[in-house]
C-alpha cells in the first residue's frame, strides 16, 4: 500500500514520531471502506430491514389512493436511503483516515475521523491474536493485550473486536489478504518474544497459539 501523508503532524505516514534505530516497518494497510460499511456499520442488514419496513408500510397503506400511498412510501424510502448513505460515508471517512502499521517492535493504529488518535501496541504486550475471516479474502485481526491497562471501546470503535466490551481488543478491521497479514504479525511477534513457547493445541497458520471460537467463525490464538 502506498500511504498518502495527509497528516502534517506525523513524522511519517501513520507514525507520530520517527522510528528509533533498529525498528523498521514491515507492513502498512487500512480497512476497505465497502467491507467496513457491511461488517462494522451493518449497511447490508439495515438495507434489508428498511426494505422489510417499506413492504409492511405498503401493506398497511393498501387500498389507499395512488397519491396517498405513494407519498409516505417515498418519504420513508428517502429517509432510509439517506441513513444508508450517511453510514456508507462514515465508513469511507473511517477507512480513509485509518492507517495500521506493523513494525518489528509494535503495532501502531492511527484512527479517528475528527479527532486523530494513535495507539502504540508493543508486540511484547500483545497476549493473543484472533483472525475472523470474511468473504473475498478480507478479515479482522483482533489483538488481546497483556496487563491491566485497557483502551476504551468507544475510543477504538469501529476498530475494536465486536461485542468485546468488558475487555476491549484493538482490531485491524476489514483487511484485504488478512491471512497474509496475520502471518506477518505472527512472525514479528515470535521475533520480538524469543524463547516464548506457544501453547499446545491446533493452530491456524496466520495466528499464534491456543485456539478458541468465541464469536462464531473467529479463529483465535493466545500467546
Amino acid at each position: 500500500m502506498n500511504a498518502q501523508h495527509e497528516h502534517e503532524f506525523e513524522a511519517a505516514p501513520g507514525l507520530p514520531e520517527r522510528l528509533p534505530a533498529g525498528e523498521v516497518i514491515l507492513w502498512q494497510g487500512a480497512p476497505d471502506w465497502r467491507v467496513l460499511a457491511v461488517q462494522a456499520l451493518h449497511v447490508r442488514k439495515l438495507f434489508f430491514y428498511f426494505a422489510a419496513m417499506l413492504a409492511l408500510q405498503a401493506l398497511y397503506l393498501a387500498g389507499e389512493s395512488g397519491a396517498a400511498m405513494a407519498r409516505p412510501l417515498l418519504t420513508s424510502a428517502c429517509m432510509a436511503l439517506l441513513a444508508l448513505a450517511m453510514l456508507a460515508t462514515t465508513a469511507w471517512f473511517a477507512a480513509r483516515t485509518t492507517l495500521y502499521t506493523l513494525t518489528n517492535k509494535r503495532v501502531v493504529m492511527r484512527i479517528g475521523i475528527v479527532l486523530t488518535l494513535t495507539f502504540n501496541l508493543p508486540l511484547r504486550q500483545i497476549a493473543g491474536a484472533a483472525l475472523r475471516p470474511q468473504a473475498g479474502g478480507f478479515g479482522d485481526i483482533a489483538l488481546a493485550l497483556k496487563g491491566p491497562d485497557r483502551i476504551a471501546w468507544l475510543n477504538l470503535w469501529p476498530h475494536a473486536r465486536p461485542w468485546a466490551l468488558k475487555n476491549p481488543q484493538p482490531s485491524l478491521r476489514c483487511l484485504a489478504d488478512a491471512e497474509q497479514v496475520g502471518e506477518r504479525i505472527q512472525q514479528a511477534w515470535q521475533a520480538a518474544n524469543p524463547g516464548v513457547l506457544a501453547a499446545v493445541g491446533p493452530v491456524e497458520p496466520s495466528v499464534n497459539p491456543a485456539r478458541y471460537e468465541p464469536d462464531g467463525g473467529a479463529r483465535t490464538a493466545a500467546v
